[in-house]
């Protein structure tokens, strides 16, 4: 688990909530070479899941060629002032973080 690796927020405007997180993550393709000419292994963001109040409002799946440090915004209708969003993703080695931000 990478603790900490997501920054979200989730706010209201009118009756659309919108979401923007960043996820601090190498986003490795497995293409790459380090300074020994040797292939950097691959490591990447797999699947990234919202839910709100525990529903599922988005779902994406990434690959090797989404850049180091992801941003993603989205909007949805539904959602409250105080309603919980989260945040989770996986990645191509089973590591996994989640975040939970309330609207605003």
């Amino acid at each position: 688990m990478m603790a900490g690796s997501i920054k979200l927020k989730a706010n209201l405007k009118g009756d659309t909530t919108e979401v923007k997180m960043l996820i601090e993550h190498p986003m490795e393709p497995g293409t790459r070479k380090d300074e020994a000419g040797q292939l950097i292994p691959a490591h990447y963001i797999q699947e990234v899941t919202c839910e709100l109040n525990g529903k599922v409002v988005a779902r994406t799946r990434w690959g090797p060629s989404v850049s180091k440090n992801p941003y993603w915004a989205f909007k949805f209708k539904g959602g409250q002032k105080g309603d919980k969003v989260k945040v989770t993703w996986v990645d191509n080695k089973g590591e996994t973080d989640s975040a939970e931000a309330e609207i605003q």
